[in-house]
């Protein structure tokens, strides 16, 4: 069985689609020969992106799996093999009017309608994907992302006096503004990684909270931002996934995160999990995670065996499965559907 896989040219240092398919590839079984192209132009402009579109279709394989963000890639390649995979939907729900629509139409309904087989990484994806394009739901299977193996346990003692909170990711969904005014007067120290606004730096001082920043760190640097942390806060106003939860989780740390979306579904009941619009919800959460001893080893022993859904092997297990009843190697099935 032979697998094309079809991703996009990176830019600004975004590779999380990139990491999750390496970590796919090297799980894959032997019966399975990948090959990766690599779009050569990044999406942007019409002339680039008509490139990539023809090119895609002179080096289609048996199996063509477009990994995200270039679905357009889907316009040339035959039906019947091609498997899209949607991360999410969050730039129908951030965009409007006009730019709306062609992110809608050249992003989302073309490639679902050129595409014989679509694939989301949650369940939450799926819903929001089915209410925004109209098609036949039975197309559209669940594979989660699987959880970095370099994400390994690293217990230490738990620092209650003046804990270590890591927050991942500054953007505007990462609801970094919100979690500061829930640590105002809380004795932490905040690690956070991502590039800040100056807003952002207002806030966090005028919140008197005691932080440090990073941003560009490598693949070995973020896993030692784990280790060092006490617990981490996730508490996301919009993901497709969530990866960060499974990362602490795997590394043995106590995770706060949002009670929606996805965000749900990953934490697997292995989470404490808060309304991220509710201020006072965050702090609560945090409060009872640093007071509450037990409450946080639980929350660690539960974290341990959420990940094992999330093992690569049972990921790529999953794409399999998809590329054989793609060849018609085995009967055509229900969707995918993951449960928490």
């Amino acid at each position: 069985m032979q697998v094309t896989f079809f991703q996009r040219r990176p830019q600004g240092g975004q590779i999380s689609i990139e990491r999750v398919f390496d970590e796919v590839r090297e799980a894959l079984p032997a019966e399975v020969e990948a090959e990766v192209v690599r779009s050569r132009f990044r999406s942007s402009g019409i002339m680039k992106r008509l490139y990539n579109i023809v090119e895609a279709g002179f080096r289609q394989g048996e199996i063509n799996h477009i990994t995200g963000d270039v679905h357009f890639l889907a316009l040339l390649l035959p039906k019947k093999t091609t498997l899209l995979t949607i991360h999410d939907c969050f730039n129908l729900e951030r965009l409007s009017g006009v730019r709306r629509w062609i992110v809608w139409f050249f992003w989302f309904y073309l490639p679902i309608r050129r595409a014989g087989w679509v694939s989301v990484i949650s369940e939450s994806t799926r819903q929001q994907l089915l209410a925004s394009v109209r098609c036949d739901p039975a197309k559209i299977h669940v594979v989660h992302d699987p959880c970095p193996t370099a994400f390994r346990p690293s217990p230490k003692p738990f620092c209650q006096e003046e804990p270590v909170v890591l927050q991942i990711g500054t953007q505007l969904n990462k609801n970094l503004l919100r979690v500061a005014e829930a640590l105002r007067g809380v004795r932490c120290r905040l690690r956070i990684i991502g590039n800040l606004s100056e807003s952002q730096r207002e806030t966090l001082d005028q919140c008197g909270i005691a932080y440090s920043t990073d941003a560009r760190i490598s693949d070995a640097q973020l896993i030692d931002e784990y280790r060092r942390a006490d617990l981490v806060v996730f508490a996301s106003t919009y993901e497709g996934f969530g990866l960060p939860i499974l990362e602490a989780q795997a590394t043995g740390r106590p995770v706060v995160t949002s009670n929606i979306l996805s965000m749900r579904e990953v934490a697997g009941g292995a989470a404490c999990l808060v309304d991220p619009l509710e201020v006072a919800d965050i702090r609560r959460g945090i409060l009872r995670v640093i007071e509450d001893k037990s409450y946080r080893e639980q929350l660690v022993a539960r974290g341990y065996e959420n990940v094992t859904r999330f093992r690569p092997e049972a990921i790529a297990a999953d794409y399999v499965r998809l590329y054989r009843m793609m060849l018609g190697l085995e009967p055509a099935a229900e969707p995918f559907r993951k449960a928490a």
